[in-house]
């Protein structure tokens, strides 16, 4: 019996200190995971602070360049002003017989430039992320797009108006030719 007694306490004492080393290494395991908590969390805040300094710095960079080009178009009005008013004041009347001179060809240039940059908009794609970039490509593609059909329609137009030019042209010189008087109403100029 005293040996069942020492053999029980001895059980009970191996139980007690396997018991003490399981709390330890359980102690052990929640200030792991606290610290691990605590790491992340710092992790996360200074996360969260690049971010926040990065959106800040992208925000002062977008409004640096519109401030920039704000005063960039500022000046260019202004100067165009300045120029427009010494224009007016020395050189109005040579300024009305040089584009006499001129004619059409320098007015279609103008148009040409004109109509370029009301259509054509600055890209400033670096900024933008790929799901952006890809919508401001589709943009770009169904402009071409409608651009390249409104040419087909104009040449094709321009081709079926010149056919029929020289359609009624031949029609006129047939009609002459059965005309008794020779040299009045003849038809010429420009698509003889």
């Amino acid at each position: 019996m005293e040996k069942d007694l020492l053999e029980l306490q001895t059980l009970i004492d191996v139980h007690f200190e396997q018991r003490k080393k399981e709390e330890e290494e359980l102690i052990g395991l929640k200030d792991r995971i606290e610290s691990r908590r605590a790491e992340r969390a710092e992790q996360q805040r200074v996360r969260a602070e690049k971010e926040r300094h990065r959106q800040t710095r992208i925000a002062e960079e977008r409004q640096r360049k519109e401030d920039e080009e704000a005063k960039k178009r500022a000046d260019e009005e202004a100067k165009k002003k300045k120029v427009l008013s010494n224009m007016g004041a020395h050189f109005g009347g040579f300024l009305a017989k040089a584009e006499q001179r001129r004619g059409k060809k320098q007015t279609a240039r103008e148009i040409k430039k004109t109509t370029l940059a009301e259509r054509r908009k600055p890209l400033a794609v670096e900024t933008l992320r790929e799901d952006d970039l890809r919508e401001r490509a589709n943009e770009m593609w169904e402009c071409i797009y409608q651009l390249e059909s409104e040419k087909f329609d104009l040449t094709e137009k321009t081709r079926r108006q010149k056919y029929e030019i020289n359609v009624l042209l031949n029609r006129i010189q047939n009609a002459q030719k059965f005309k008794k008087v020779h040299g009045k109403g003849k038809v010429g100029g420009r698509w003889k």
